[in-house]
């Protein structure tokens, strides 16, 4: 298997120092690592297709676009999607913090034989878009698993999802910088992918 990434067009993040700030969900609790939670818009809703687009509630969830499996990340509306869990690249600390290198798991199950873990796809030409997908792993930082880490940021009053692998998960990789948006695909889905415009996220307890 070969990676073959984009030119990074964002420094990395992530530096050595003190530790970065905690995240919070919606009560003021630190985010807890293992621990379900609703990744939910923070109004107003900025989608990555372009322009604003109002929302009644809504989430993340899975969905089948043009295959069975494995199944692909999309922001619904109308109800909290599915919980979600973080790991974070050190696995002896219990709480989340920004810039962080971590994996997400949707804490559900599905008929697919690949995992519920976040990873993101390869170039998609017909669309020019790279999307978020399953079938990652948790843990086992490098070369082999660079696809399957994310970040979460501050951005504005709340918070959004970043894709950036940092030097620990892979010392020599050569990776884009990317905000998590969301791309409306035109029939109908949502779909997480790479993009200019974050999504701005907040999180609920499940």
């Amino acid at each position: 298997m070969v990676l073959v990434f984009a030119l990074t067009t964002k420094p990395r993040l992530g530096a050595a120092g003190a530790s970065p700030e905690q995240v919070v969900d919606t009560s003021g609790k630190k985010l807890r690592a293992g621990v379900n939670y609703y990744a939910v818009p923070h109004p107003p809703s900025r989608y990555g297709g372009g322009g604003l687009a109002p929302t009644s509630g809504g989430g993340l969830a899975l969905t089948s676009i043009g295959q069975s499996c494995p199944l692909d990340v999309v922001a619904v509306e109308g109800y909290s999607g599915i919980p979600l869990w973080f790991s974070p690249i050190n696995t002896k600390k219990g709480v989340v913090r920004v810039s962080t290198d971590l994996n997400i798991v949707f804490s559900t199950e599905t008929d697919c034989a690949e995992s519920n873990v976040w990873k993101l796809d390869d170039y998609d030409a017909s669309t020019g878009q790279w999307f978020v997908t399953t079938g990652g792993d948790v843990g086992n930082p490098g070369w082999g698993t660079v696809k399957n880490w994310f970040k979460i940021e501050k951005y504005e009053d709340g918070y959004k999802l970043v894709y950036c692998p940092s030097t620990s998960v892979c010392s020599y990789c050569n990776v884009q910088c990317r905000d998590i948006g969301v791309y409306d695909d035109g029939n109908g889905y949502k779909r997480l992918a790479l993009s200019d415009v974050p999504y701005k996220v907040q999180f609920q307890l499940a």
